[in-house]
């Protein structure tokens, strides 16, 4: 079974779009998801990546997983732009501690005409994450070697991230202070009741939303994959506006 494809269509990307917000074309998209595997194959090792090089677990676990977001991101950014598509030049995108560049570059990939910014703060990493850019042809992305304590504020409408780190006091307001006024952090999370408890223990909990995530052959279905037992993987998206 192709896993990318057959989960590439399960999110909807056939359609090309996601709340009026236009994506690049699925087939593209494959070739793209396709060479950016293959580089996370070749300098996983050196790099220290991911936990895996296996071509459909990191179809899988690491690009369905960042874009089966991409539907509630562009329901963000249509709301944020409200019609006049004159303001996506000004949409300033990031994604903080890239690491591998999940979930930065597979929703940068499918997103051209909006800018993101790739937070790294390791060198060797953001290397490799520049070597990405080159190779996809992602002229919307930009690699920053920084950290997100360093950022300056008021920078970005919408901060993406995927096993940063837990969101406590401090680092939750690192996150909002670098977000512009009425800007959005979504978070890739697991479980539901974890996700409460943390934000439950934020001495000012801000005003969030979880979104459930459906992540095809992770999910659900994830016997096929493992080729063991049905295993549910809770997947959600946690959004906080500033």
């Amino acid at each position: 079974m192709n896993f990318l494809h057959a989960g590439l269509i399960e999110l909807g990307f056939e359609s090309g779009e996601f709340s009026g917000i236009k994506t690049i074309p699925m087939t593209e998209i494959e070739k793209k998801m396709e060479t950016y595997i293959s580089a996370l194959q070749e300098y996983n090792a050196k790099f220290d990546l991911i936990n895996t090089d296996n071509h459909d677990e990191i179809a899988v676990r690491h690009i369905l997983d960042s874009l089966s977001a991409v539907p509630k991101i562009c329901e963000i950014l249509s709301q944020k732009i409200n019609g006049d598509y004159s303001l996506i030049p000004n949409i300033q995108l990031a994604d903080i501690g890239s690491g591998a560049g999940l979930p930065g570059i597979p929703v940068s990939s499918v997103l051209p005409d909006f800018h993101f910014t790739l937070i790294e703060r390791m060198t060797k990493r953001c290397n490799f994450l520049s070597h990405c850019t080159q190779i996809l042809k992602l002229k919307n992305v930009t690699v920053e070697e920084n950290q997100a304590e360093r950022l300056e504020q008021k920078r970005f409408d919408l901060c993406i991230f995927r096993a940063f780190r837990p969101l406590d006091k401090k680092m939750t307001k690192v996150l909002l202070r670098i977000l512009k006024d009425s800007g959005k952090l979504c978070a890739y999370k697991a479980r539901k009741t974890n996700i409460i408890e943390e934000m439950e223990n934020l001495p000012q909990k801000p005003e969030y939303e979880i979104i459930p995530l459906k992540v095809p052959f992770l999910t659900e279905k994830a016997e096929l994959l493992s080729g063991t037992q049905n295993e549910e993987r809770e997947r959600n998206l946690v959004v906080i506006e500033k």
